[in-house]
């Protein structure tokens, strides 16, 4: 089966999986994982501007798409000439559904239960001891957060955090003045790059909070990437607790 993957958390998954380069025959140019196996697997534009005679061209099996991460009306579009599935992963239920759909799509049963397991322990840790209310940064200039309603805001809960923005959706922009209720601030190395010099610029006026920079991959990348962040977050809380 010839499969196009415009998720790149996806296109990790199916590598994860088992599933070749001979296979996956398209990939954004943000999907990143497996380095050394992506490398060999056609670029066909970005997330949100795809590149829809290159996928034509590819003539794949299935597409692989999510709600969130691609654009609506390009999804549709494809979906005139190929037979697409299109994801949407909100919560880790989600995740290990999805998990299971891929494996038993491409007879990877045993892979996909195997990575559900280790996803399971991966949050199967001491969590965050004091309910702490955390800002989670995504985005500067204008500064923005997660509401309730996103995918990173149900991981800061799985681990034992309160989401200081839990009664907005979706991905709100804030001043710093609102994040001063909050204990901790996290900032997301992705999609806005943090580096240690905004800290700095925060702290100026959040001087009462911990700032940190966090992996923005252990936070946002459904399908097999939780499998692995077990012990980033096991080292995350130790620190903080």
């Amino acid at each position: 089966m010839k499969v196009v993957s415009l998720v790149p958390s996806i296109t990790e998954t199916l590598f994860d999986l088992g599933l070749t380069s001979s296979e996956i025959v398209g990939r954004t140019k943000f999907c990143i994982h497996p380095k050394e196996l992506v490398k060999d697997v056609e670029i066909i534009g970005g997330t949100k501007n795809l590149n829809i005679e290159k996928i034509k061209a590819l003539k794949p099996d299935l597409i692989i798409a999510n709600k969130e991460e691609n654009v609506k009306e390009q999804v549709e579009e494809l979906m005139k000439d190929f037979k697409v599935l299109l994801t949407n992963v909100e919560t880790l239920e989600d995740n290990y559904y999805l998990i299971k759909q891929l494996g038993h799509l491409f007879g990877k049963e045993e892979k996909a239960q195997l990575f559900n397991l280790k996803t399971y322990e991966a949050f199967d840790i001491p969590k965050s001891e004091n309910k702490l209310k955390v800002a989670y940064l995504i985005w500067k200039d204008p500064y923005m957060t997660v509401g309730s309603d996103t995918f990173i805001s149900r991981i800061l809960e799985e681990l034992g955090f309160e989401n200081l923005f839990k009664d907005q959706k979706r991905y709100p922009e804030v001043q710093l003045e609102d994040l001063k209720e909050a204990d901790l601030i996290f900032l997301s190395s992705e999609p806005f790059p943090f580096k240690e010099k905004h800290i700095a610029e925060i702290q100026n006026v959040c001087i009462n909070q911990k700032i940190m920079i966090v992996d923005g991959e252990a936070f946002s990348w459904y399908g097999s990437h939780l499998a692995k962040c077990g012990e980033y977050y096991r080292k995350l809380l130790e620190e903080i607790n």
